[in-house]
């Protein structure tokens, strides 16, 4: 008969094994899995900016490695500047009417693309694929349109924020504006997973931050302390990052609800911001 001791003695060789197994299983789908971590494409579009009133253009360019994307452009008034939006991760740009709304309201003309694989947009996502799509939305708005890139601000929300910021470090457009963002995947995913080594699992940078110390256009940080995905201390860390001129809006709201909960606060400082610093 075996002894209830070399059962205990089996089951503490056994369960740390089990445990280190587990974890290593942990490890690998994490890294298998991360870019349907990042990304959270929807296909379908829901609605287009007629549903809140404005006409708008149907675009479709083709990115640098040959894929097309598509975006809409919502003119205002002659000689108004234009904000050439870059979204965050999920949905699609049928998702983003209240914020071509408000922008438009400010007398923005309003520049919105779809990443590879978001809407109408071919392709997959990708770090690099973003950074493509951003790049040659810009190229459409400065050779295509004929707008000065002094008249061209740049906004990016979340994950949108890095893929402005990179744009932003290579082009000098009238000002940069980067609401809810992350420093960088590595950083936003050793806050929500502090138990993995992110840093060495991290297949994707979007090093926001890094991006920002290369920007020389005015920057306006949005941030808010409610924001339940990306910490306040992030949007602070890129304020800290951004060269002058620069200023800190602070909203308040949830990640994806701070800009309409925020009301007067958000429009007044945007309208503020711009004033000063858009031609």
């Amino acid at each position: 008969m075996v002894s209830v001791r070399k059962i205990l003695k089996h089951m503490l060789l056994i369960i740390p094994i089990a445990a280190a197994v587990l974890y290593l299983i942990i490890l690998v789908a994490m890294y298998v899995m991360q870019p349907g971590m990042v990304y959270y494409p929807s296909k379908t579009l829901e609605s287009n900016p007629q549903a809140v009133g404005l006409p708008f253009d149907d675009v479709f360019l083709t990115t640098g490695d040959g894929i097309r994307i598509h975006a809409w452009f919502v003119p205002a008034n002659p000689g108004s500047a234009t904000i050439l939006v870059c979204h965050g991760n999920g949905g699609n740009i049928s998702h983003r009417l209240e914020t071509i709304r408000q922008f438009h309201d400010l007398g923005l003309s309003v520049f919105l693309f779809d990443y590879h694989g978001y809407g109408q947009s071919r392709g997959k996502p990708g770090e690099e694929a973003t950074y493509m799509d951003a790049e040659a939305s810009w190229q459409y708005l400065t050779r295509t349109e004929n707008i000065a890139p002094e008249s061209i601000i740049i906004y990016g929300q979340s994950l949108g924020g890095a893929v402005a910021a990179w744009l932003a470090a290579r082009y000098k457009p009238g000002a940069l504006i980067l609401e809810s963002a992350f420093t960088s995947i590595p950083d936003i995913a050793s806050f929500h997973y502090p138990w993995l080594p992110v840093r060495l699992l991290a297949r994707f940078s979007y090093a926001t931050k890094d991006f920002l110390k290369k920007v020389d256009s005015p920057v306006l940080v949005i941030h808010s302390p409610d924001d339940e995905i990306v910490p306040f201390s992030h949007g602070e860390a890129l304020y800290e990052a951004a060269h002058e001129p620069k200023e800190f809006l602070k909203i308040s709201g949830s990640h994806n609800e701070g800009f309409l909960i925020s009301g007067s606060t958000y429009l007044d400082g945007l309208r503020d911001f711009l004033q000063k610093n858009v031609r």
